[in-house]
């Protein structure tokens, strides 16, 4: 049990940084919708309201979204792994290399949005996940 505690502190660590990705989204949206003077329209199409925010308002939303998508992978391949006694060195690293890069990108699309240079670290935080995958085909088959 001990062991596995290694494995599923990553994951914790990244659903609280999703949680402070929430605060934030909605720490700028709030107010930049009163400042706006938006009136939320239901019938409205999604999206079509919040694409008038302005771009670095939207990029906080845009981020707690992306860390709702590829980050599931990582959440069923980790308890994977903890769950068929897969805790290594190789992938206790992995797990925490994903996270950090996870953080990176989160920052550089909230702050700066450079799309080259996020597009680079996702990428690179593929590299962990495959490695993370493939530890745990290699115990499950």
């Amino acid at each position: 049990m001990e062991a596995n505690i290694q494995l599923i502190q990553p994951i914790i660590a990244l659903v609280i940084w999703s949680l402070v990705m929430w605060l934030w989204m909605y720490a700028t949206r709030l107010p930049a919708i009163a400042a706006m003077k938006m009136k939320l329209d239901p019938e409205a199409p999604v999206g079509t309201q919040m694409s008038k925010l302005p771009p670095r308002v939207r990029w906080k939303a845009d981020n707690y979204n992306h860390l709702l998508e590829q980050p599931t992978v990582f959440y069923a391949i980790v308890l994977s792994l903890t769950f068929l006694d897969g805790v290594t060195e190789v992938n206790v690293i992995a797990s925490w290399l994903y996270v950090g890069l996870r953080i990176l990108h989160s920052l550089v699309q909230v702050l700066w949005n450079k799309i080259e240079i996020r597009f680079v670290i996702f990428f690179l935080s593929n590299i962990p996940l495959f490695i993370l995958a493939f530890s745990a085909a290699k115990i499950a088959f």
